[in-house]
């Protein structure tokens, strides 16, 4: 048999084994998406509300909706717009984890086994992990950016009906399209720096706390690698990225959702600093974790779910696990 005939023969994640996993993490990213989008939604609304800068800027004056907290958010959205607007942006949603966690998990996997030299069987110091996990989770984000700015933008247009504003997009297609001739390609990545710093600390909290969790239980206590190793290790992953991401998330959901001028300036805040230190001073300290409930809800069923679908899938595929 020639090398070609033999390669061909290979099963598809030994061929192309970053294409497989790839595809595999995309896949389970798309169901943890699904099932925990109603979280996210409201998790962006509960950010929106009260921003000093749009009362300070005169925009949409005593329309803003007080600040209900979580599940009264949640019940408002059915009850004023029904239920099928839980789901308000869930396909541009779909669209960027399949980007956003095709590419991190390739890129960790990459930076950890061939860069840092991960050791078979062995305690993988922490500090390679942060740094696999914050590397990993902003190139990602960076590439998924713009899918990212027509997820917060869609979720926010049930709102925009209520207040009796015209609606901004017909549908997803029409958003990137909109975006796209009024501020160019550099508008699809408005909000990015926050979006990616963001992004390298919520993957400090998932993809480190997981693998260094996974490891350590692994290699410290009886259990081995299943479902309940799995379990555990997602909990701990979901919890420690709400701590660290719900900040940036506030201030990268208020950049993206603000207006923009005809050269895509935005018109309340001038940085993603500029935005923290307004959000700070006009509203306090603990603004910054407008939606830390549903951050922290949708992140730990995401967690659960992405982690036990991506560990079963990877394992039928023939694949090692993570």
């Amino acid at each position: 048999m020639s090398p070609a005939e033999e390669e061909r023969s290979l099963p598809l994640p030994e061929r192309w084994p970053r294409a497989s996993k790839f595809a595999l993490s995309a896949c389970a990213a798309a169901v943890a998406e699904l099932v925990t989008f109603p979280l996210d939604l409201t998790k962006t609304r509960l950010q929106i509300q009260g921003e000093a800068a749009v009362r300070r800027n005169g925009a949409a004056a005593g329309q803003a909706a007080p600040y209900r907290g979580m599940l009264r958010t949640a019940a408002g959205i059915v009850q004023e717009e029904g239920v099928g607007k839980l789901w308000q942006g869930a396909t541009p949603a779909i669209y960027r984890h399949i980007v956003y966690s095709g590419v991190r998990m390739v890129t960790y996997e990459h930076i950890r086994d061939s860069m840092l030299g991960k050791p078979e069987n062995e305690r993988f110091p922490l500090w390679k992990a942060v740094v696999g996990g914050m590397s990993a989770g902003a190139i990602g984000q960076f590439v998924a950016s713009p899918t990212d700015l027509v997820k917060v933008q869609m979720q926010m247009e049930g709102k925009r009906k209520l207040e009796g504003k015209p609606l901004r997009f017909r549908g997803v297609h029409h958003a990137f399209l909109k975006i796209l001739s009024e501020g160019g390609i550099r508008g699809l990545w408005a909000g990015w720096v926050p979006n990616v710093q963001r992004a390298a600390l919520v993957n400090m909290g998932d993809l480190t706390t997981y693998d260094s969790v996974k490891h350590f239980l692994l290699l410290n206590t009886p259990l081995v690698d299943n479902s309940v190793t799995h379990s555990v290790s997602s909990a701990c992953s979901g919890l420690v990225a709400a701590v660290l991401g719900t900040p940036a998330d506030v201030v990268k959901t208020r950049i993206m959702n603000q207006p923009r001028d005809k050269q895509g300036r935005g018109l309340l805040y001038k940085s993603s600093m500029d935005c923290l230190i307004q959000t700070v001073q006009g509203e306090g300290f603990m603004s910054l974790y407008k939606g830390f409930i549903p951050t922290w809800m949708r992140m730990a069923p995401w967690s659960l779910v992405f982690w036990l679908t991506y560990e079963q899938i990877r394992r039928m595929w023939g694949v090692s696990s993570f």
